[in-house]
């Protein structure tokens, strides 16, 4: 009998655990994750209002409640207090990393470090009850935002700085996310973007849920449309229909009540302080290069902001223990298999953003499980020689690691019921390590 970890129980993890107990009638798998609570970015990146996207997590619920797969909360894999790379190799026959990308690209410009910028995956963890997250109080004080980046996560953020009390009120977020969000005094969001409306990775539908919010007027620049010398015809569907979106919005003038400015062709420069604290951003006005780039002119312009989110892609970090590639972020590997010093290291695989780099949406992760299963599924007679424990959770009891298990995360589902009860709303998501560990502990 194959007994496999697969860490990280986000869509990769679930995937990969999904695709080995479909085809390997034997096969067992405990999912662990570092969090009491499963689905990763499903739980912590998807936007609160989204509530069509985040029941992607009763399929994901399904893959965990089966019988040969095993959640286990709590356990932190590599780093300080965390389980070592070679000793989890040691519990099982092969070991699936699918860890993601945890954190976020940088702008590399001066005054990035100014307070009042900060990653847009920091803003949306915030409101999205992720435990790590801290009340940094992002939108005290802000009157005006810029959100740097024209993607999915750059929209989310955006919408979700304009939404107001009547609109987030029935999501899970956070108790004191809400109250923040609803009583703040932003009044003008900037989304930016250096290259034009034609390269812009946003989905359409996405795009235009910023025109439906209530007392937000949505505006684009007619010169920021003129500029893109991309022709119509010969984008994608998807890129075109974006284009007659904009198009709609251009040349708006300012509302009376919140409003939505998207720009282009400006390429952040600097931060400049106010205060001791990010006061305005300086851009450069860039133009196309002729080659699917930009290039500087030479001309800037400054724009007032008391908060800044950079939303320019994910990356991913090193697992002490695993090999890493600095200049794509991810774990090398051939199919699937973590490469060491050139080779196939044996009973080690990647799948998902660690593996591919962060690209795709959820339903991507299919097919990238499915080619690392593959590989693992076509080692099994070897690996499966290896003398592994019949259970791993003494073993991780003995190195001090308590795992959660599926029974602790039901406790925590019930709690949020519960406590959304208590404020009147829906399910509200506990936000802090004690209070998640203290349910789970319970059940």
């Amino acid at each position: 009998m194959l007994r496999v970890a697969v860490v990280g129980s986000g869509p990769s993890g679930c995937y990969t655990a999904q695709h080995l107990v479909q085809q390997d009638p034997e096969v067992r798998v405990d999912v662990l994750d570092r969090l009491p609570c499963p689905y990763g970015l499903v739980r912590y990146g998807v936007a609160p209002d989204h509530e069509k996207i985040k029941s992607l997590q009763a399929g994901l619920c399904t893959v965990l409640e089966h019988e040969r797969v095993r959640f286990l909360g709590g356990v932190r894999v590599g780093g300080p207090g965390g389980v070592p790379v070679k000793v989890l190799r040691g519990l099982y026959h092969a070991v699936v990393y699918c860890v993601g990308a945890a954190t976020d690209r940088r702008l590399g410009i001066p005054g990035e470090d100014l307070p009042g910028c900060w990653s847009a995956t920091e803003f949306v963890s915030w409101y999205s009850a992720h435990p790590d997250a801290a009340d940094a109080g992002y939108v005290r004080g802000v009157r005006s935002a810029v959100v740097i980046g024209a993607g999915n996560v750059a929209v989310d953020v955006t919408r979700m700085l304009m939404r107001g009390a009547a609109e987030l009120r029935p999501t899970d977020m956070p108790q004191a996310a809400l109250e923040a969000l609803t009583a703040s005094g932003v009044e003008e969001v900037r989304m930016v973007a250096r290259r034009g409306p034609a390269q812009a990775r946003f989905t359409t539908k996405e795009l235009r849920e910023l025109g439906t919010l209530p007392g937000t007027r949505v505006a684009v620049e007619p010169g920021d449309l003129a500029l893109d010398p991309a022709d119509p015809e010969t984008l994608p569907a998807a890129r075109r229909r974006n284009l007659d979106v904009l198009r709609g919005w251009a040349g708006r003038p300012a509302g009376s009540g919140r409003d939505i400015r998207l720009r282009f062709f400006l390429r952040p420069v600097e931060l400049l302080a106010d205060g001791g604290r990010v006061g305005a951003v300086r851009f450069e006005r860039t133009a196309p290069d002729g080659h699917g780039g930009v290039t500087g002119t030479g001309r800037y312009e400054e724009m007032p902001a008391q908060l800044v989110l950079r939303s320019v892609g994910y990356r991913g970090v090193p697992l002490e223990g695993l090999p890493f590639d600095e200049a794509s972020g991810t774990v090398p590997h051939a199919a699937g298999r973590v490469v060491r010093d050139g080779a196939a290291s044996s009973g080690e695989y990647v799948a998902g953003w660690i593996k591919r780099g962060p690209s795709g949406v959820i339903g991507t992760n299919r097919p990238c499980a499915k080619e690392t299963v593959a590989s693992l599924l076509a080692d099994a007679p070897e690996l499966a020689r290896a003398d592994v424990p019949g259970d791993a959770v003494p073993a991780l009891l003995a190195a001090g690691t308590e795992p959660v298990a599926w029974d602790g995360w039901l406790a925590i589902e019930r709690a949020e019921a519960e406590l959304g009860a208590r404020l009147g709303r829906g399910v509200v998501k506990l936000a802090d390590w004690e209070s998640l560990l203290a349910v789970a502990r319970s059940a």
